[in-house]
């Protein structure tokens, strides 16, 4: 009510009235009593890990034995006295009783060399336990070494032996294809061979045929002189040095002759040679010999291995030609 009563004062147009401070005391007091906790806290703390120093006893026993007292002796007895008056009767004496033998208390074991015998023993057990279990892990760690080790020599070997085998397997397959190119191989050379004698054949099929027709024609001629006359008188002044040249370089270059060239003078071998126009050789006719049959036939090998001669600039050949070879300039 008071609070609405403020409100519609101040709403209204009243001065602004500053709040009371609150009171404290209550915070005061709960601060000291924080810091005092704390205090002692610490105290406590402090006293807690303040060990005290620990006291050791030892006790010193004699273990001999030890004799009891001796008893007293005996005390003489008194002489006897008259009888005294019975005014007053005398006061009768006392005789000490012997004190009591202590008989000796059995020893007391020490009990701290007791202790520290049993902790004594109990670390030597302790320490044998621990040499013990550490050659336990050393043996079983050289047993697992020695499973490794004997797993990758497995390993190792089965490796060698895939290596191996694969090897072998590439040998072999290499084998297998190089006897398979060595039967290709035959067989093309056999086709090549078989291709060429083929071809050799047709050749020699082609030469006879031009042979036979070539003989025709000269066994023609024969058989008619005059022309055969005129036909060399006009051909001879014709024939070409540098075309007779070529042919007899090339025989030259096919001829081989390992025998001695040291003979006197220089022998020399001619020989005729009739060709086809194409320029195979259609025969050889000797005719002049140089006296040296090996020279001679080496010659001739030449002539023969020479098939076809070269032609002419104009692609002509001469149907016979004459050559001639001296010994010492064949090489």
């Amino acid at each position: 009510m008071s609070a609405t009563k403020q409100n519609s004062n101040a709403i209204g147009g009243s001065p602004y009235q500053v709040p009371p401070e609150p009171n404290r005391w209550p915070s005061i007091g709960l601060a000291v009593g924080v810091h005092a906790l704390l205090l002692a806290f610490l105290v406590v703390g402090i006293n807690w890990t303040n060990n005290q120093p620990v006291a050791v006893e030892a006790e010193v026993w004699d273990t001999s034995v030890q004799q009891a007292a001796p008893p007293a002796p005996p005390q003489p007895e008194p002489e006897p006295q008259p009888e005294p008056q019975p005014e007053t009767p005398p006061p009768t004496p006392r005789v000490a009783e012997p004190p009591p033998v202590a008989e000796p208390a059995p020893p007391k074991q020490p009990d701290i060399a007791l202790d520290r015998e049993k902790k004594r023993k109990e670390e030597l057990k302790r320490k044998e336990e621990e040499k013990a279990e550490r050659e336990r892990e050393l043996a079983q760690q050289k047993r697992e070494e020695e499973k490794k080790e004997k797993a990758l020599a497995e390993k190792k070997a089965r490796e060698e032996e895939k290596k191996k085998a694969e090897e072998l397997a590439r040998k072999e397959e290499e084998a297998e294809k190089k006897k398979l190119a060595e039967k290709e191989k035959l067989a093309k050379e056999k086709a090549d061979k078989a291709a060429k004698a083929k071809a050799e054949k047709a050749e020699a099929a082609k030469l006879d045929k031009l042979r036979n027709e070539e003989m025709k024609r000269l066994m023609s001629g024969a058989g008619n002189p005059g022309s055969t006359g005129s036909a060399e008188k006009s051909t001879a002044p014709r024939i070409d040095k540098g075309y007779i040249a070529s042919i007899a370089a090339k025989i030259k270059g096919n001829t081989s002759y390992p025998g001695s060239t040291d003979v006197p003078g220089n022998p020399e071998v001619v020989f005729q040679v009739e060709q086809l126009p194409t320029g195979e050789i259609l025969s050889v006719r000797k005719t002049k010999s140089s006296g040296i049959p090996a020279f001679d036939e080496a010659v001739e090998r030449g002539i023969n291995k020479s098939s076809p001669l070269p032609k002419k600039k104009d692609g002509t050949v001469e149907r016979s030609v004459q050559v001639g070879f001296k010994l010492k300039e064949m090489n």
